[in-house]
């Protein structure tokens, strides 16, 4: 089954049983999935779909971030709330150790010996990671090996 499929399906669950945060934030997912659509005018593919999960995650983050600096507890708990949400949407994500191998074995593969051959190890490491790892948490892995 597809996670389109998945979130359509779990947004008629959550109206069946009158859980708001879950059908809002499906909602939400499902929407920006469709905007992205219209505006490439083509169906997205699952890594996409994983992708546009991620950013939503990402924005939930850096908003609790900001609630958190205006000391609004409130909208902390509203977004960790959309946050486990959406997380059930998302592949298990890859242990650090795991990352670093990876990050590793892409530096011997590709020579990268300084921090500007970092989108030639980029490229390989995104592919092998296939959205179990936030594009952040990459870019810094890459990055801390390519300065030792």
């Amino acid at each position: 089954m597809n996670l389109k499929t998945q979130l359509n399906d779990s947004m008629k669950d959550a109206m069946k049983s009158g859980d708001e945060v879950r059908k809002r934030t499906v909602r939400m997912a499902l929407a920006a999935i469709k905007q992205a659509e219209v505006d490439k005018r083509t169906e997205l593919d699952e890594m996409a779909v994983i992708s546009l999960i991620q950013k939503e995650v990402k924005n939930r983050r850096e908003s609790i971030e900001e609630a958190r600096k205006a000391n609004r507890e409130d909208l902390v708990d509203a977004n960790e709330a959309e946050i486990k949400v959406l997380e059930v949407f998302l592949p298990k994500a890859m242990p650090d150790d795991e990352l670093k191998e990876i990050v590793q074995a892409a530096i011997a593969e590709t020579g990268a010996s300084t921090p500007a051959d970092m989108g030639k190890v980029m490229k390989i490491v995104m592919g092998k990671v296939a959205g179990r790892a936030p594009n952040d948490k990459i870019s810094s892995a890459v990055r801390e090996l390519l300065q030792k």
